[in-house]
């Protein structure tokens, strides 16, 4: 994972001090005699550093796997070259190879801490994994011949390739060069055969004779080679191609797989035909005829076990008449035969065995099976076959995801809370074992925050995680689909629907961690609000508003044919007609005309809803057709506890809902908003009443109250256009439009073709209709609640709600809130435009405010407290509240004390003063592109403006000053998922989504990317290899057991010679000085090492040979001398000495 070269930004143009380029900045901006007070700053581009931290989620479009039985680590690697490893729950690994060419195959150096991977651009890689973060330290690039397959045996150095052509070559895995062995193919066959026999597809040696390797090529012949001898000692032909080929662990026997469905068992001296041919899924023909040909079997694995039968597994070989049945993974033991379904077709499978020794008695216990979109493991031990349950976060993918949100830093209390109620959604009937593959250590934490990551889905689900320290955990799942009744089938499905599949799927999410209050926003122009409950309960009627939100002013003048067409109206009564607000569906579904009008996409459930402990639905808002156009997709959305308001909006206007009242309190199109300020000149569509322009009187709504039609509906009365079939033609092209641009708004396939020049994208990814009528139509882009000065003239910050469009406006509503307590359920809650309006170039991105210290003002919010709990005590003291304290500094301070508002649109920054509302900084930020994601953060003790550019910049601004802090080339925006998922949070902290299935992490934070090694898990753990098998007594007088080859006399140099040069070329690999100090402790170094043992351990023996030689020589003149001082003194007597 590279780390990049920061561009430090210098504040000014030239290197001078940041004061005097903020005294400038400031005298272009304010006149003299308007200073701002100076704020101290603390962040300074040195605490900025980009770099990618982890990737969680399932590896996209999977293409290989292999596991280390020793270290228990799992490999996948992806058709886009990438590289995922998996140890023990939170250890997780992520690499790429550069060419980003597909991964055929990978093959551990087991127990050594590397990892060979072959590649379908005939490339071979060997990966130290002995670093945290793993790299390649040798790559070979064969240049003649296509690889189709590798063979490793266990402790042995030289890699077999199979090519395309049907040769093996060999290569040295320690110096990663080619030995000048190599099986041709024309050697291997029979001299009588005519044809070629296919490219290789199998390699492996002998259990019990390292000198015997078994080569299957694709045609159906087998051949067994006798390395010492370069000669076939027999040939194995059948008449059906070959897809696999595996060892019963005694070398006596081997099983082949074929395409036609069958099974193959061959003696290993009887090579004329095969003892035993099964087809497992084959329907048995009485007459003793062959059985019906079935699918290709495409992988066999044959494990044995000391007490009891052998499993045959093997995955395909379904008979071709169960046409719509799911894929299936089979296992044979015995007499009993399971089929396993699978939810997704089978890219391949490993069975994890006890013993890493291919001699021994495998001693099978999983079945790891890599699906195209799952990773599933299966218990072989129990009855049954149960799975593991799975504790990798593998399932982000599980619906398309849609959108998400992080945040880092929440309150301590909330992952507990949510973990709690996710506990209870578990399934049941997984193995009762631990999951098996668990090697590595976990990193050192040192965060300390808690982050959590929401992903809205296609399905209408939004799923809760756990982010806390580079790792991911589910912690609940929330289905908002529940609340709407479903067709049973086809025919049922409403035409109300203005999208074909996905009607529930998510668009946006508001969620107020501390309150625990979140709001969804769906496809279907529907808003859900739900509450946190730890009780469960059942809502006898789900509470439901429907709003009419019409944009009834002509637009904007564009070019000819950018406009809308004019909505056709249904004639009726010139005179609008009170109603009373809805609480309920309507019943009218189509106009006078025959136009569908004021019925909503979707049916909410009419029967009593059970709803567990965790988010429980307080109310559904559903927006309406309105005289035969369907309603605009909701584009922005913001809800407050303090308040009990939820806010939303997109191309027609702005709705506004009490939801502790369960009543609508504005509704406006965009231009209503404006009043008399509106700086477009724009006619109206139809005729209208004489507003006031403060807006007053337009929301002293109280419940039960008869409510003017233009509060909750606007009024189409009057024909301003008359209704004709070419009207009709236009409209329907529209709608379609519409559909097609919506479809295109939800990231869940890929657009890489997209012009990223064409400023209408930065429409469609927010709002559907205004993809296509390009600036025509004004949308609602972001909401903020907060208490601030509405107006100049405020000499005391109140509540009130910023309101920033699609053209760069930001105009600003007050809000009088009754007190709290009871009054609040009983008195109306006045709303009301105040006439603040403020411009920026490009549409509104993102608002919020600082107090006059330069800290983040974050909005009123109430804390979580148990709502389905009466709570006698506490009603008191509410009634004395006169409204929920908003949790801010700003509410400490003197009323004196001025604020600022940052304000973040597609092209440019403004700090605002308030209440005086001049400019005090400006900062264009993209002249050329635009911003796609902009958050205002904090990030150790400081807050920061961090914006994501469309042409793949990530920069952060310094607050107030707007000076630039990072500016870094990350990434290009090549689809609508990058753009619809990017978001940062505090403390560093960024995601997005990089494939339909993983979420890349990055941080732009120096000290993160400083601490980050120590975070990450370590992959390799020193363990110790198990002891060979024991050949036992009569196998070794016999010459039984495993027979043992010098490989190195056969394949190194002195004996085969060199290979030729043309043939591949040795490229070393990036593995930097970490690498180079894994290897010299890894792979390689440990070889060396064992070879430098071996030649002291050689030049001891010779030592001790001389030695010994010299001890015999003076023990025999010893004797010698002995026996003459004998003879000498033979014939006297003891005392003639």
């Amino acid at each position: 994972m590279r780390k990049f070269n920061i561009r430090k930004v210098l504040d000014g143009l030239t290197a001078g001090s940041s004061s005097a380029s903020q005294q400038q900045q400031q005298q272009q901006q304010h006149p003299p005699g308007n200073r701002e007070p100076e704020i101290q700053e603390t962040l300074q581009s040195e605490h900025f550093q980009l770099c990618k931290t982890v990737r969680h989620g399932f590896p996209y479009q999977p293409s290989a796997l292999a596991f280390d039985p020793v270290q228990k680590i799992l490999a996948v690697g992806t058709q886009t070259g990438a590289l995922r490893l998996f140890g023990r729950p939170g250890v997780e690994c992520y690499c790429q190879h550069d060419s980003g060419a597909a991964v055929i195959q990978l093959q551990f150096l087991i127990n050594e801490g590397a990892l060979v991977s072959a590649l379908a651009d005939d490339t071979l890689h060997l990966w130290n994994l002995r670093q945290k973060r793993p790299a390649i330290l040798h790559s070979l690039k064969f240049c003649r011949e296509r690889v189709t397959f590798c063979h490793l045996p266990f402790q042995s150095k030289w890699l077999y390739v199979g090519t395309e052509r049907g040769n093996i070559h060999i290569v040295n895995v320690e110096s990663f060069t080619l030995s000048g062995y190599v099986i041709m193919w024309n050697k291997a066959i029979e001299l009588s055969s005519k044809s070629h026999p296919g490219p290789v597809v199998h390699i492996s040696d002998n259990p019990m004779d390292e000198g015997k390797l078994l080569i299957g090529f694709e045609s159906g012949t087998v051949v067994l080679w006798d390395l010492k001898s370069k000669k076939a000692d027999y040939r194995y032909t059948y008449d059906e191609a070959i897809h696999s080929v595996a060892w019963h662990h005694e070398g006596k026997q081997f099983i082949c797989s074929h395409s036609d469905g069958t099974l193959t068992i061959w003696n290993v001296r009887s090579p004329a035909k095969p003892v035993q041919t099964i087809t497992p899924h084959g329907k048995q023909l009485k007459d003793g005829k062959k059985p019906e040909p079935c699918k290709p079997i495409l992988k066999v694995e044959f494990k044995t076990t000391r007490s009891g039968e052998p499993f045959i597994i093997l995955s395909g070989g379904l008979s071709y008449d169960t046409v719509g049945r799911r894929p299936c993974l089979t296992v044979m033991h015995g007499k009993s035969t399971a089929v396993l379904e699978m939810d997704y077709s089978i890219v391949d499978f490993l069975t994890l065995c006890e013993t890493p020794y291919p001699n021994d008695f495998q001693e099978p216990y999983a079945v790891v099976v890599l699906l195209e979109k799952d990773l599933v493991l299966i218990d072989l031990a129990q009855n049954g076959y149960p799975i593991f349950e799975n504790p990798y976060p593998l399932s982000i993918h599980e619906s398309p995801v849609t959108c998400c949100e992080y945040f880092a830093d929440c309150p301590v209390d909330l992952i507990p809370a949510l973990y709690s109620v996710g506990a209870r959604q578990k399934r049941q009937g997984y193995s009762k074992k631990e999951w098996p593959i668990n090697g590595g250590n976990w990193g050192l934490g040192a965060q300390s925050y808690s982050e959590i990551i929401i992903t809205g889905h296609a399905d209408g689900s939004i799923k809760f995680w756990d982010a806390s320290a580079i790792t991911l955990q589910v912690l609940y799942k929330l289905k908002t689909s529940k609340v709407f009744e479903k067709s049973r089938n086809k025919d049922e499905k409403p035409n109300t629907d203005i999208v074909d599949e996905d009607p529930y799927a998510i668009q946006i999410i508001s969620w107020c961690p501390e309150s625990r209050m979140l709001c969804i926003a769906g496809v279907s122009a529907h808003v859900i609000i739900y509450r946190f409950s730890k009780q469960e309960v059942i809502t006898e009627v789900i509470p439901m508003l429907e709003v009419r939100l019409l944009y009834e002013i002509s637009d904007v003048e564009t070019p000819e044919g950018e406009q809308a067409p004019p909505l056709p109206t249904p004639v009726g009564s010139a005179n609008p007609q009170p109603i009373p607000p809805q609480s309920h569906p309507s019943t009218s579904s189509s106009s006078s005309d025959g136009l569908r009008d004021n019925v909503p996409c979707l049916k909410v459930k009419s029967s009593p809803l059970k709803q567990s402990p965790g988010y429980q639905t307080e109310l559904v808002i559903q927006l309406v057709w309105v005289s035969g156009e369907p309603p605009q997709q909701i584009t922005s959305l913001a809800v407050n506890s303090s308040y009990g308001l939820v806010v939303f909006g997109n191309c027609n206007g702005i709705a506004m809902v009490d939801y502790l009242q369960k009543a609508v309190l504005l509704n406006l199109g965009t231009i209503e908003l404006y009043g008399s300020n509106d700086p477009y000149r724009r006619e109206p569509r139809s005729p209208r009443k004489s507003r006031q322009p403060s807006g007053a009187g337009l929301c002293d709504i109280s419940e039960g109250a008869v409510v003017p039609e233009d509060r909750c509906k606007s009024p189409t009365s009057g024909s301003s256009s008359p209704h004709n079939s070419d009207d009709e033609q236009k409209m329907n092209n529209f709608i379609e439009k519409a559909k097609m641009s919506r479809k295109l708004s939800l990231p869940t396939d890929l657009k890489p073709d997209l012009d990223i020049k064409d400023n209408s994208f930065s429409r469609s990814r927010s709002s559907s209709v205004t993809s296509i009528d390009k600036e025509s139509r004004e949308a609602i882009s972001a909401l903020h609640f907060c208490e601030t000065f509405t107006r100049k003239t405020d000499s005391a910050p109140s509540p009130c709600l910023w309101v920033g469009t699609t053209l760069g406006t930001v105009l600003v509503i007050a809000l009088n809130l009754p007190p709290g307590g009871e009054q609040r359920l009983l008195q109306p809650v006045i709303v009301s435009p105040s006439g603040t309006i403020l411009r920026l170039k490009g549409a509104i991105l993102r608002m919020a405010f600082l107090d006059s210290t330069g800290c983040l003002v974050p909005p009123a919010h109430e804390p979580w407290k148990e709502h389905n709990v009466p709570e006698e005590k506490d009603e008191k003291e509410k009634l004395k509240k006169r409204r929920p304290v908003s949790v801010s500094p700003s509410s400490s301070q003197e009323i004196s004390e001025n604020q600022y508002a940052v304000i973040c649109s597609e092209k440019q920054a403004k700090v605002i003063s308030l209440p005086s509302q001049n400019c005090a900084y400006k900062q264009n930020i993209t002249e050329t592109s635009f911003v796609l994601r902009g958050d205002i953060v904090s990030l150790s003790n400081g807050i920061c403006l961090a914006c994501f550019c469309a042409n793949g910049h990530i920069m952060t601004f310094s607050l107030p000053s707007l000076r630039p802090l990072l500016d870094v080339y990350y990434l290009p925006l090549t689809n609508m998922r990058i753009a619809r998922t990017f978001c940062f949070t505090n403390n560093g902290q960024a995601l997005y989504l990089v494939s339909p299935t993983e979420i890349q992490r990055l941080t732009y934070s120096q000290e993160t990317c400083e601490n980050l090694q120590e975070m990450l898990g370590e992959l390799f753990t020193p363990v110790e290899t198990p002891e060979a098998p024991n050949r036992g007594f009569f196998k070794g007088l016999f010459g039984g057991g495993a027979q043992s080859l010098d490989r190195e006399e056969l394949f190194g140099e002195s004996s085969s010679g060199k290979a030729s040069r043309s043939l591949a070329q040795h490229i070393p690999g990036p593995g930097g000085i970490e690498g180079v100090k894994g290897a010299a402790s890894g792979v390689v170094g440990e070889l060396a090492r064992a070879r430098l043992a071996l030649d002291e351990r050689g030049q001891k023996l010779s030592d001790l040979e001389e030695r010994t030689a010299a001890m015999l020589s003076s023990a025999d003149s010893f004797s010698k001398h002995a026996h003459e001082m004998m003879l000498k003194y033979k014939d006297k007597k003891w005392y003639q000495f």
